[in-house]
């Protein structure tokens, strides 16, 4: 799993196909059924498709963009957050970070086994109890952000929800950066066993 996390980052236009193709010329006789069952697992889908860990509910409210056309001059004006993958020797974790989208600041972050909710609600609040609150918060449309707990958080501290178009992962290019910075210079450099080693070379 850590070699298609690592060449989905230098190719995320990747399909299934097009990665058990590149896994057989390094040598991996891997199939196109198994490569698409631990892109699944590990919530990585070409950027043509949907370029995000989390996956969008059909009945959560999808709240519009505010940050086209904003400037963005101050801390605490704009926040933002997402969820990636860390592969770990027998499986998967799944990493949630909030960030400041002006000082590029990374407020909190917590690490899960499942995509429930609650581990990016208890980053969240943890994010709002040592920095305060901001003017926006900016999503992707995944279920973990669009669910009724998390943004009832943000709303009974009067902060405006802004989420990305479905897709466009430029939308949240901040936090794009900070996941391929984190792979290349650090998940890659170790072979976690388990949770415990990733949160603390994390």
């Amino acid at each position: 799993m850590r070699v298609i996390d690592e060449q989905f980052l230098a190719t995320p236009y990747y399909g299934s196909r097009q990665m058990a193709r590149w896994l057989r010329r390094q040598g991996d006789g891997v199939g196109r059924h198994r490569v698409r069952r631990l892109r699944t697992v590990m919530g990585l889908h070409a950027m043509y498709q949907e370029p995000r860990t989390s996956q969008p509910h059909p009945h959560h409210r999808i709240y519009p963009y505010l940050l086209r056309n904003l400037a963005i001059t101050r801390a605490n004006q704009v926040w933002c957050t997402d969820i990636t993958s860390i592969p770990i020797k027998r499986g998967v974790l799944y990493l949630v970070a909030i960030m400041d989208w002006q000082s590029r600041k990374v407020l909190s972050w917590r690490l899960s086994n499942t995509m429930e909710t609650h581990f990016c609600i208890e980053a969240l609040e943890e994010a709002l109890a040592r920095y305060g609150v901001p003017d926006i918060f900016n999503t992707d449309q995944g279920s973990q952000f669009t669910s009724l707990e998390f943004t009832a958080v943000l709303k009974d501290h009067g902060i405006n929800i802004s989420m990305d178009g479905k897709g466009r992962w430029m939308d949240n290019v901040f936090i794009e950066r900070l996941w391929r910075s984190l792979k290349y210079e650090c998940v890659y450099l170790h072979a976690f066993d388990n949770g415990a080693q990733a949160r603390t070379h994390i």
